[in-house]
């Protein structure tokens, strides 16, 4: 397989961890980060949500809001060809269900993705340069083979522009012109 096809691929690898500078800046946008649903107790080290789900608490099969609050979310599912969709469709969920009221989603930039199509509506950071996530053991993965985007749910859209300014170039404005 070429690099390429890969994108679309699960190594079978999960923990690939973001880089601190984009969790702080998510954090500033959202004023907080209330819950990590795709994460590990290693990688919570690092986004300090209040509350995270792992592999043993799968955050696709739980509402992701406690009590009368929405939730502020932080996610960095594990990319993968069939995952990809499951967690942005859950994602999606939980916002239209009103049980989250900001999220940062960090993705690759695959937009000629069928999972990614609705994520292009929404305020989005392209990161830049190509963003080189953080292994377990602290190391920095070289050699990813896509580009990264930061995609934003919420009513703040200028506090998440002016949180991801110096990451990459922000996208507002949105319009939509479906292709069939």
């Amino acid at each position: 397989m070429t690099s390429a096809q890969l994108i679309n691929q699960t190594s079978g690898v999960c923990e690939w961890y973001t880089p601190q500078p984009i969790i702080e800046a998510a954090r500033k946008a959202m004023g907080g980060i209330d819950l990590d649903p795709a994460s590990s107790k290693a990688a919570n080290e690092r986004v300090r949500a209040v509350r995270f789900f792992d592999q043993f608490n799968d955050g696709l099969l739980k509402w992701w809001s406690t009590g009368e609050a929405a939730s502020r979310v932080f996610m960095n599912h594990p990319f993968g060809r069939k995952r990809n969709a499951a967690w942005i469709n859950k994602l999606l969920m939980e916002v239209e269900n009103g049980r989250v009221r900001q999220a940062c989603c960090i993705t690759y930039a695959s937009t000629s993705e069928r999972w990614f199509a609705p994520l292009l509506r929404r305020v989005q950071c392209f990161l830049t340069p190509r963003t080189n996530y953080v292994m377990p053991d602290g190391s920095i993965k070289k050699g990813v083979q896509k580009g990264s985007v930061v995609t934003y749910f919420g009513n703040d859209p200028d506090n998440f522009a002016a949180a991801f300014a110096d990451l990459g170039v922000v996208k507002l404005a949105w319009s939509y012109t479906s292709v069939t």
